[in-house]
């Protein structure tokens, strides 16, 4: 069972639709991925009953009779912090800023496409996921990392890290001996799911084992398990 089946399986998303048909629609689709699914029709039943439906997730259309969208957005977000998002039939530029200004976590365009929005609604409710408390520091032989601080020693030698190459590395050495795929480290990274193009992660970690002295040709600290993703080899820091 995947990880996106086991957070559909918690989730309830209140969708706020006046078109029945779409709505039926989009109902019996979530239903059939494990989501639980509550309705409204209208933009004033959903401003003052949203609460009742104890949703993890708002989908909202944005033209709705009694209120509008963006309305029932903004009073949402002046009372909760729940993810809210947008429905749009006109894809206007304006549009999407409006309902980003507004208060929605994000967007998608009519006509609805199931897997767009599948992942759209799967890619925030991992970001709503609550984090594991971390330890401060991290030591593998003469390696040391302290998150407080954001410093890097290697042979008590300070190694200077941006922030993102700080942040990668961390994240890699907190599941040292585990093969973490490409999509799981772009999603840690840049809370989006990963296009199969974008190749900042091959960059960084290319900069990682550079400055921490791994070779880059046969890498043994920072492997890429062709395939499968990249893993943080716990016993490899022995000597610098």
């Amino acid at each position: 069972m995947s990880a996106d089946t086991l957070l559909a399986q918690t989730a309830t998303v209140l969708l706020v639709e006046d078109d029945l048909a779409l709505a039926a629609w989009i109902s019996d689709f979530l239903c059939s991925r494990g989501f639980r699914v509550e309705h409204f029709s209208r933009g004033d039943q959903a401003a003052t009953q949203w609460q009742q439906a104890a949703a993890d997730l708002i989908l909202l259309d944005l033209m709705l009779p009694g209120k509008n969208g963006l309305e029932v957005c903004k009073l949402i977000r002046q009372q909760s912090d729940i993810p809210i998002l947008i429905l749009t039939a006109q894809g206007e530029e304006l549009d999407e800023v409006l309902a980003l200004e507004s208060g929605a976590n994000d967007y998608l365009v009519k006509p609805v496409r199931p897997r767009a929005l599948l992942a759209r609604l799967n890619s925030i409710l991992r970001r709503q996921q609550k984090p594991q408390p971390q330890q401060p520091l991290l030591q593998f032989d003469q390696l040391l990392l302290d998150l407080s601080s954001h410093r890097v020693c290697l042979a008590d030698t300070e190694i200077p890290l941006s922030a993102t190459e700080f942040k990668l590395l961390w994240y890699l050495a907190s599941h040292a001996g585990t093969v973490l795929s490409r999509q799981q480290v772009f999603l840690q990274m840049t809370g989006r799911d990963y296009d199969g193009l974008d190749r900042r992660i091959d960059m960084l970690i290319s900069v990682l084992r550079r400055k921490l002295n791994d070779n880059s040709s046969q890498p043994q600290r920072i492997k890429t398990i062709w395939g499968k993703g990249y893993l943080f080899v716990a016993d490899a820091w022995q000597q610098a």
